[in-house]
């Protein structure tokens, strides 16, 4: 991966406490699961920042590239790799993204 790509990156996911790689917007996710992540810690009260990767495919894959992560939506808390969809519902019901993200 390109330095220059690792590094915008990197800066998005630091840019917030909680962040969201997803496709489309808060206002209007353009996947289910994205929906469902926003859904998800709009429920829980947890303020997020996000980014549309539809926008920029050199992000949309290098995403994934840089966590090793094949799949979108991509939730990031305090610079951490959380998880997609599927972890981050467990982690809701388990308490653990409230606490994490605190």
């Amino acid at each position: 991966m390109e330095q220059e790509l690792k590094d915008k990156i990197e800066s998005l996911i630091k840019s917030e406490n909680v962040f969201l790689f997803m496709k489309g917007t808060p206002e209007m996710p353009q996947c289910g699961f994205s929906a469902g992540v926003v859904t998800t810690l709009k429920q829980l009260g947890i303020p997020f920042g996000s980014f549309n990767v539809l926008s920029d495919m050199k992000i949309r894959e290098g995403i994934k590239e840089y966590t090793n992560w094949p799949t979108i939506p991509q939730l990031y808390i305090k610079g951490e790799f959380v998880g997609g969809h599927d972890i981050t519902v467990q982690m809701a019901q388990s308490g653990e993204l409230t606490k994490k993200a605190s």
